[in-house]
């Protein structure tokens, strides 16, 4: 960003800085301090940032992340916050002795306080100053100063008698094993960036199967409130947490089951694969009559390449077994809370799969589960408004990295190649060695994905949609998967996991198409070169040479 623009950002948000800053400090010094220390890496990121889709949003970011480093660093040193504080002496009226585990047990019930109260106690009691001092501080009347402090001491002493119990998250937290989304993600990622440490993967399952407040998320956890604030304030703000009514909280994200069934999944594979079975026989010659004549590269001459891209494509998208009232797919309405907004601009539903365990080890299935795959990919450049590509990545290609690694510049660059503008190849060494990276060209120089010389919605809708009929059979078998995978979530996800199981005919049926197709001899093997370019398709207005 060039210098003038973040000058003038930063000028705009100083003030809003500083009353973070001091919301978070407990004196003027400290509150000088974490300013200056926002302030300055606010700064530093705008200058080395490009474009900000979100400035507010960016900024409080930074904000955050200097605050907790700043009491990983300073606070924990200095004893500041009520959360970190040693051998002080507390207030007469207490009578804790000198017991280190009285005064643990005490300073534990006290970050168990509101913030409020908690401000309160450390300035009464800690700091020595007067009801009237508080009461000018904090902005409120001195008869309500005396109200909480007096709330205060009764919660510390409620606090004292009972024993909190952790909950099982604090004695077996969940581990994630993977992260998905269906959507488009902000300049941070995906749903790995916000849940990929322990402590705020296990913030947001706490409340998915029953809504929790901060002070029993914390309970869950086994931890204290003071801990786990900050975490939880951005995972709200970011819609990984939902505020209800009540102040509770409940959340959208889809996890996994902790336990799962080889007989039920089995069961879902066998009447997917019956399903296949219709649809390669049915269906498939109608997909590859319709794009016969699209005006393609496709790399070898092989033509397959393309009738296989073609017909994953058009079970994954044009087989819903979803009405056609209802037919907005993951956007009609009844879903759009499942969308979670990103103050980095993502947008997207949130999939975590968890560590977990089979409740019939020893069944031995009929089918095997070797279906893994990522949604369909649409990248559209903005650059090129001709270029876009679609693909789906699995076990039949050879690409890398999924969506991450599946960049709308990679086909920026091979536009660029095949229309000449990267002919110096010295000045170009880097895009042309992101597209050999990729296998997008090879080292002779010759294009080795398929491209088409036509828009992509276009030629998508030369693919017929699947006959009524043909999904009528089907929908006993979907309407039941779906009512069994309900029975394993929580009530406020039972309509996104109707949805997905209500699109019975997709990628993993698409894919048992395709082993169909190559095992009966339809299509040829595939050969280490062409799975670079399996199932993915580039639009141009172009063709290689």
């Amino acid at each position: 960003m060039e210098k003038k623009k973040a000058d003038i950002i930063i000028t705009e948000y100083l003030q809003k800085i500083y009353g973070f800053a001091y919301k978070k400090s407990f004196s003027y010094d400290e509150t000088e301090e974490l300013a200056s220390e926002m302030t300055s890496e606010v700064y530093k990121s705008l200058l080395a940032a490009e474009d900000i889709y979100n400035i507010e949003g960016y900024v409080w970011r930074i904000c955050e992340h200097t605050y907790a480093r700043y009491v990983a660093s300073v606070k924990r040193n200095e004893g500041v916050s009520i959360d970190s504080v040693g051998d002080i002496a507390y207030h007469e009226r207490f009578d804790t002795g000198e017991a280190d585990e009285e005064l643990i047990r005490l300073r534990r019930e006290i970050a168990f306080l509101s913030a409020l109260r908690r401000d309160i106690v450390f300035r009464f009691y800690y700091k020595d100053e007067s009801i009237r001092e508080i009461a000018s501080r904090l902005g409120l009347p001195e008869g309500t100063v005396k109200w909480h402090l007096n709330k205060a001491r009764n919660e510390l002493k409620e606090g004292l008698k009972m024993e909190r119990k952790i909950g099982s998250l604090g004695i077996n937290p969940v581990k994630a094993v993977n992260y998905g989304h269906n959507g488009s993600v902000g300049r941070t990622g995906g749903p790995e960036y916000y849940l990929g440490d322990s402590i705020s993967l296990n913030i947001v399952y706490s409340v998915y199967y029953e809504p929790k407040n901060l002070e029993e998320i914390a309970e869950e956890l086994g931890v204290t409130p003071v801990f786990i604030q900050d975490k939880a304030e951005v995972l709200e703000n970011n819609g990984f947490l939902v505020r209800q009514k009540d102040g509770r909280f409940t959340t959208y994200v889809e996890f996994s089951p902790l336990t799962r069934s080889k007989e039920e999944l089995d069961r879902t594979f066998q009447k997917k694969l019956n399903a296949a079975k219709v649809l390669a026989k049915e269906y498939v010659p109608l997909v590859r009559k319709a794009i016969v004549d699209a005006e393609c590269y496709i790399p070898g001459g092989n033509r397959e390449l393309l009738d296989a891209a073609a017909i994953l494509y058009a079970v994954t998208e044009k087989c819903s077994l979803r009405s056609t009232n209802n037919a907005g797919g993951a956007d009609d309405g009844k879903l759009n809370k499942y969308y979670l907004m990103n103050l980095d601009g993502g947008r997207y539903i949130a999939y975590v799969d968890l560590a977990s365990e089979w409740s019939d080890p020893d069944y031995k299935p009929f089918v095997k589960d070797n279906y893994a795959a990522c949604g369909s990919m649409n990248r559209w450049s903005v650059k090129y408004p001709n270029v876009q590509s679609w693909s789906i990545d699995s076990r039949f290609d050879s690409r890398m990295g999924c969506w991450a690694n599946n960049l709308t510049a990679d086909y920026d660059y091979l536009y660029e190649y095949m229309t000449g503008r990267l002919s110096d190849k010295q000045m170009n060494a880097d895009k042309i060695g992101r597209l050999k990276k990729r296998g997008f060209i090879g080292e002779n120089g010759e294009v080795l994905i398929t491209v088409c010389k036509e828009d992509g919605k276009s030629f998508f809708k030369r693919i017929p949609v699947l006959a009524d009929e043909i999904k009528e059979r089907f929908a006993p078998d979907a309407l039941d998967i779906a009512t069994q995978a309900a029975k394993s979530y929580p009530p406020q996800m039972y309509d996104l996991i109707v949805a997905e199981n209500s699109d019975f005919l997709d990628r993993t049926v698409g894919m048992m198409v395709l082993d169909i197709l190559y095992a009966d001899g339809t299509f040829k093997p595939l050969t280490e070169k062409e799975k670079v370019a399996a199932n993915l398709i580039m639009f141009s207005d172009v063709l290689p040479e």
